[in-house]
């Protein structure tokens, strides 16, 4: 089995954290579907959309006003 450069790997972004991830051998089958770079941010993803949709409330009252 030949070697790849790390950088020579596919990349994506953690919807959680926004950190650029690498491809894994694990991940060989269901690449398309990984969303998370770690599982403590596929845990914590649920926390995070909320923050998120408070940002978003938040956002929208300081325009209404």
């Amino acid at each position: 089995m030949k070697m790849r450069k790390k950088s020579d790997l596919p990349n994506k972004l953690c919807e959680v954290c926004g950190l650029s991830f690498a491809w894994r051998k694990k991940w060989e089958k269901d690449w398309a579907s990984v969303k998370y770079c770690s599982e403590r941010c596929r845990r914590a993803r649920s926390s995070a959309s909320v923050k998120n949709s408070m940002d978003v409330l938040a956002i929208a009252l300081v325009k209404h006003i």
